[in-house]
């Protein structure tokens, strides 16, 4: 059976290990710095700007997360969650989140709640095992390579507004 790709109208993304790589460079200063994949960035964006909802969900902090996120566009952005679950039910309550049209992709243990929450619990090809497990859909991109881009290309373009 074929993930319900047509149904999604809001994507939900981790930052380490899916709009990253999962690995941080250590300033002198002693801040974490990462890298984005420009390409997804351009996706994150195209969705916005075509009305899809985006949002971040994260135990990643920074202000320079914050600043390239909303950058792009992106409206409901948490940054440094332990308890996604907790945030994710908020965001259900408050009517921001319709987990019936929801696509969620995360790559480590604390995104497990919430993918088993939603319509489409998606994964970098190179999550953990246990996230892969649950995952329905697994993209061929890694992490902070692509896989968000990989997502939300394939909605956009069932609904006929990539190009």
């Amino acid at each position: 059976m074929l993930p319900p790709f047509a149904a999604v109208r809001h994507f939900i993304f981790d930052i380490d290990g899916v709009l990253t790589d999962g690995q941080l460079l250590i300033s002198e200063s002693g801040l974490p710095l990462r890298t984005m994949n420009i390409r997804d960035g351009y996706a994150l964006q195209r969705a916005v700007s075509k009305g899809y909802k985006v949002s971040i969900l994260s135990g990643a902090t920074g202000e320079g997360l914050m600043v390239r996120l909303n950058r792009l566009g992106i409206e409901h952005i948490a940054l440094g969650i332990q308890d996604k679950l907790t945030c994710f039910n908020a965001w259900c309550a408050e009517g921001v989140v319709n987990p019936a049209e929801t696509l969620y992709m995360g790559d480590d243990m604390p995104d497990i709640p919430v993918l088993q929450q939603v319509l489409l619990p998606c994964a970098p090809f190179d999550a953990c095992a246990d996230v892969l497990a649950v995952a329905n859909y697994v993209s061929p991109k890694a992490g902070g390579q692509g896989c968000a881009r990989d997502v939300i290309e394939k909605v956009m373009r069932l609904h006929a507004c990539w190009g």
